[in-house]
């Protein structure tokens, strides 16, 4: 089946069924692990077919996929509220957190669903996440001196790709509060230093 013919769940039904997958999903990779996961054993956990499944997915991976997808756009949800809203008060800290507890899960759900996004979107995962924040940017003039695209690359991988490690290297026992505290602190730090170098150049 190609990806063209392959159903795209507008209806409620179809919709239904996509959930029933990935929540299945979901519920395996928690249970039972990766090793576990297959596309009969989701199709079976979910009540559907094998047939059913694979009109919707061409895979474990597309499954998996967009089961990460789903936690991202929720994610991105979140931090757009936090940030479209002045009376938000801390808000770096709430994007911290966001970030930090926004992907449910165990530390190996998070890294199965994180690997399989990048997977099978590659680059275009990464350039949705700059997309957003530029999005953001331009939505708040006070972030102006966000001026260049390092700047912008910076702030939106730094805290990703620390909770990455942070969830890869579970064996160091990190704190989740003290995490926290450290990432807002980086943030901040770097933001201010941005504001400072942007305040001290000269006027053209």
């Amino acid at each position: 089946m190609t990806e063209k013919s392959r159903r795209n769940p507008k209806q409620a039904r179809a919709q239904a069924t996509v959930n029933a997958i990935l929540e299945a999903t979901f519920h395996i990779l928690e249970t039972d692990g990766l090793s576990k996961l297959t596309t009969n054993h989701i199709a079976e956990r979910a009540g559907v077919s094998i047939g059913t499944l694979y009109q919707y997915f061409s895979d474990r991976d597309a499954i998996l996929a967009a089961l990460g997808q789903r936690q991202s756009d929720g994610i991105g949800e979140r931090i757009h509220e936090i940030m479209h809203d002045p009376s938000e008060p801390d808000g770096i800290r709430k994007v911290v957190r966001a970030l930090m507890h926004g992907v449910q899960g165990s530390a190996e759900t998070r890294i199965v669903l994180s690997d399989a996004l990048f997977r099978v979107h590659g680059e275009a995962a990464i350039i949705d996440q700059s997309k957003a924040f530029s999005d953001i940017m331009q939505a708040h003039p006070e972030l102006s001196f966000i001026n260049r695209p390092e700047s912008a690359f910076i702030l939106t991988h730094a805290v990703v790709c620390l909770l990455r490690a942070a969830i890869a290297e579970s064996g160091l026992g990190l704190r989740s509060d003290a995490l926290e505290d450290e990432l807002v602190l980086l943030m901040e730090s770097y933001l201010m230093a941005l504001a400072l170098r942007a305040q001290n150049q000269p006027k053209e």
